[in-house]
């Protein structure tokens, strides 16, 4: 080993404290980097090999009814590779140890032909054989809510007629990874769940023999959705065709994409946090050495060593902290990874999921790393390569100590000496002090972003689910119907107040964009389902008019005042312009609202309902859903409660996992960056703190003089903090914020006094540690000059 790796190796172990803090604090961004990268690489892979295995399509639309002889043109459409031609339907059931019914799909299994797109993945049992009546295949994660097993048998009300189903067996499908109601931002599934069966018996079950109500089609390869899903939608209009939409809009491959674009912003943003303190800080500790290794630089330049071989002996320091920081955000990062894919299981259902190494990533965490060292130590290296010998062998010139800005402003007049060397000191060396209290900055700022989610969760939930939606359930039927319908529902027991609704599909465009969405049409003075504004505020419904979502208005590029030409996909199909009147502010889902019998005029109908809004007396609430149970028209039962009950339940045990990453994160940084900055102050000025014990300050006053400073530095670093902590939340709501779901950004006191307390007491810890530090001080050897 050669006699300068010796060197090294001596002095890193010396400096074990501090290299071991730098390396962690950059471990902390290498962890995020890598965790994030490697879920983009698991998810990305598992989700391409599971698509390609089990053949998702790349276009899917619904229509009312259509005769399977019509699947010969759909299939000769230019750039079609397959079709495949389905019937599906909704079910409700009646579960043990489930109060309100449970609801869910039902898709149709090819008899005569091979399943050829969104094929099924059993995982066990069998499937449907042909002949044998109410066969079905359910989907695993509705199995595991209920213990389901082939071989059981379940109870549901298909097309208004109750039927008994035998479970054959247990599967999973591309099509649904994300197993939800449709626009439902979490899985709920204890509620909800799909059934695949026969398809003839599913057809007459539905009054749809020798026909189908919906189309997946694959593209050839190399072809555009665009021209496929246009010609669809001529092919099927006179057949009550819907808008052909392709996965960019699919909900389940929807939300997969805005869960790895959240990976990407993260494994950008947090490491860029990091490893700038990182850098900072090896820039700190290796200065620190050069300065206090002078006569050892010149005495290796006397010995013959160039300064080549100098500079890259020190470039070492910093590879090494870099390597512990690797090697530590490694397993960290993988760590984290696994227990995040853990969490993944509760709302991805793939055959398996497991935690995949992005290696690239891990190599380009090197680099980046090792790039940001070397960029933090090069002004460092450069001034240890240029040092003469002659110059190195003299003692560094003393500090330039004078009177504080402060000091001669007579503000620290009433201050103690302690106080005035710790001003004298910072203005001395503000650089440094600067980057001190931005690493602490950062430290205050990173665990305000789990609060800030937090509280925006909660008033997400109070905000939708308490101002807006005010209803107890909402009821909606399989098909639209009369007043009749509407008046059977409000007279249901228990029920107090009843608000009608019709919603109908329809696609939104302004200029050059268009959405497609359903617009919902709802009494004048409604009371229970709400539009509200910023503020909370009702909207008044306009007549002629349209409410729609802040994010939606944003998606379209268009304002209030603005008209938006709506394309009604149902009846009698009608196009008209229809102005924007004002902006919701919602945090789930996309809505449009308008005039329910300005929607009947546009409909030219009578006083149609798709369901209604209901407000339900408590002490009835089991006579209501005994009730309920019976009525055959009903498609889904949305219970308020019960949503609000799953939504946290799942959430938060999400956020409780990211709470905790980030609160260890901020206290490694606060601790590392006080620690660092405290160690290189104790080694540079030992000879300063020595000689004031010697002339008779006590350990407490000698201690003080030093983390005066600190605390000082660490006080100026809370406000700008807060500020940082706010941009950082606003970043990373923003990033996560989708057409489901948005997070508003809420600042409680509560997380500002949290994100303080914790850099604080890891502050308080470093103080200690340092203070320890000071007491052991070897008095007769720092005092020896070094000349």
């Amino acid at each position: 080993m050669k006699a300068l790796d010796l060197k090294l190796i001596r002095d890193v172990g010396r400096m074990k404290g501090q290299m071991v803090a730098v390396g962690l604090v950059m471990a902390c961004g290498l962890a995020m980097m890598i965790m994030a990268r490697s879920l983009i690489l698991s998810l990305e892979t598992t989700r391409a090999a599971y698509y390609e295995r089990n053949r998702f399509a790349d276009v899917f639309c619904d229509l009312k009814r259509a005769p399977n002889s019509l699947r010969d043109r759909l299939a000769a459409i230019p750039g079609v590779a397959a079709v495949e031609t389905r019937v599906v339907g909704a079910v409700r059931m009646d579960l043990p140890g489930l109060a309100e019914p449970a609801d869910g799909t039902i898709i149709s299994i090819p008899e005569d032909r091979p399943m050829r797109l969104n094929t099924l993945f059993l995982r066990t049992g069998r499937y449907p054989e042909i002949g044998k009546a109410n066969e079905v295949v359910v989907s695993e994660a509705f199995a595991k809510a209920h213990g389901f097993q082939p071989g059981d048998s379940i109870e549901v009300i298909l097309r208004g007629a109750k039927e008994r189903l035998k479970i054959v067996g247990i599967a999973l499908s591309p099509e649904y990874v994300f197993e939800a109601r449709p626009g439902q931002a979490l899985p709920d599934s204890k509620r909800f769940g799909v059934f695949w069966m026969n398809e003839r018996e599913l057809a007459t079950a539905n009054d749809l023999d020798g026909a189908f109500n919906n189309v997946v089609v694959d593209v050839a390869p190399g072809g555009e959705t665009a021209p496929v899903m246009a010609e669809l939608d001529r092919l099927l209009e006179p057949y009550g065709g819907l808008i052909a939409y392709d996965r960019s809009d699919h909900a389940s491959a929807k939300q997969l994409d805005d869960e790895i674009a959240m990976l990407n912003g993260m494994s950008i943003a947090f490491p860029v946090v990091f490893l700038s303190i990182a850098t900072f800080m090896t820039s700190a500790v290796l200065a620190r050495v050069i300065r206090l290794q002078r006569e050892q630089i010149a005495q290796l330049k006397a010995f013959g060593y160039s300064s080549g071989q100098v500079g890259m002996h020190y470039l070492k320091f910093a590879l090494v902290i870099v390597t512990i920081g690797l090697l530590a955000g490694g397993v960290a990062g993988a760590w984290l990874g696994t227990n995040v894919v853990e969490m993944y299981h509760k709302f991805f259902q793939f055959p398996s999921l497991t935690f995949h190494p992005d290696f690239v990533a891990i190599g380009v965490a090197f680099l980046v790393s090792s790039a940001a060292s070397l960029l933090g130590v090069v002004g460092a290296v450069r001034q240890a390569m240029r040092l003469p010998p002659a110059e190195a062998m003299r003692p560094e010139p003393p500090a330039d100590f004078k009177p504080s800005l402060l000091e001669r402003m007579g503000v620290t007049n009433l201050a103690g000496p302690s106080m005035r060397m710790a001003l004298r000191n910072i203005e001395r060396r503000p650089w440094q002090a600067a980057f001190t209290a931005l690493g602490l900055a950062l430290a205050v700022g990173i665990p305000i972003v789990p609060g800030a989610m937090r509280d925006g969760i909660n008033f997400l939930l109070d905000f939708q689910w308490t101002l807006a939606q005010r209803q107890d359930v909402t009821v909606t039927l399989i098909e639209p119907g009369s007043a009749s319908a509407f008046n059977d529902i409000r007279h249901l027991p228990g029920v107090i107040h009843a608000e009608e609704f019709r919603s109908v599909p329809a696609r939104l465009r302004f200029g050059h964009h268009s959405h497609r969405l359903a617009v919902t049409g709802v009494p004048a003075g409604t009371l229970l389902n709400r539009a509200l504004d910023a503020h909370g505020n009702p909207l008044p419904v306009p007549p002629d008019g349209l409410l729609i979502s802040e994010k939606l208005a944003e998606m379209l590029g268009a304002k209030p005042g603005d008209s938006l030409v709506m394309e009604v996909q149902e009846g009698r199909r009608p196009s008209r312009e229809v102005p924007i009147h004002g902006l919701i502010t919602d945090y789930a889902g996309l809505s449009a609202y308008m005039d329910i019998d300005a929607l009947r005029r546009l409909m030219q109908e009578g006083p149609t309902v798709s369901g209604a809004h209901l407000s339900v007396d408590a002490g009835q609430s089991g006579a209501f859903l005994d009730k309920i149970k019976e009525v055959p028209r009903i498609a889904n039962l949305g219970i308020k409660s019960a949503l609000q009950q799953s939504f946290r339940r799942t959430i938060t045990e999400s956020i409780t996992l990211i709470q905790s990453i980030y609160f260890t994160f901020s206290v490694i940084v606060a601790f590392g960056v006080v620690y660092n900055s405290a160690r290189i102050s104790l080694s540079e000025r030992s000879r300063d703190l020595a000689t004031l014990r010697v002339v008779g300050f006590t350990n407490r006053e000698v201690a003080g003089v030093m983390i005066s400073e600190l605390v000082m530095l660490t006080i100026a670093a809370i406000l700008p903090g807060l500020w940082i902590g706010g941009q950082l939340s606003n970043f990373i709501v923003q990033a996560a914020s989708t057409e489901t779901i948005r997070l508003p950004l809420i600042l409680t006191h509560e997380t500002y006094a949290t994100a303080i307390m914790i850099v604080l007491l890891s502050a308080g810890v470093s103080f200690y540690v340092v203070s320890r530090r000071i007491r052991n001080l070897d008095l007769l050897g720092v005092l020896k000059a070094s000349e």
